[in-house]
């Protein structure tokens, strides 16, 4: 965690979460399921609705859905984790942002930010920030649309 992102400030531009069924295992254990004031919705072909009264889960109807929210009245929908929800919503056109945070640690393996096979996106760069008490550098990319579908 940097001490110099704003969190709170970064939360309120949004009013609905977006998770992929493998984020959403990893933060409901930690108690983050759901955010206050916000709608959260679970991509997941596996998951039940009945099990979860706190987020809405979505199954094969994903792109309707989506779409509908899209379409809604209010603040930004945030997609968080998920390189193959991510991939999926980017090659059908949902993605309008790209925010990535690239952190000072090298790890050696992990979840690739977009899973193979992908079609190509391209990116424009909106703005960027480097945080100086850790070195992280904050990178905020629009989604060129001629290059998607």
């Amino acid at each position: 965690m940097d001490p110099d992102i704003d969190f709170a400030e970064m939360s309120a531009q949004f009013d609905t979460y977006l998770l992929g069924r493998r984020t959403f295992e990893v933060t409901s254990g930690a108690g983050q399921a759901s955010v206050s004031d916000a709608q959260t919705f679970v991509i997941s072909r596996t998951l039940r609705q009945s099990d979860y009264e706190d987020v809405t889960i979505v199954g094969e109807d994903w792109k309707q859905v989506l779409q509908s929210l899209r379409e809604e009245e209010g603040k930004d929908i945030w997609l968080f984790g998920g390189g193959s929800l991510f991939r999926s919503l980017a090659e059908e056109g949902f993605v309008d942002t790209v925010e990535v945070a690239i952190i000072p640690i090298v790890l050696g393996g992990g979840i690739p930010l977009i899973e193979e096979p992908s079609k190509r996106i391209e990116l424009t760069l909106k703005e960027h920030k480097v945080y100086e008490k850790t070195g992280t550098v904050g990178l905020v990319y629009t989604v060129n649309r001629t290059s998607q579908p």
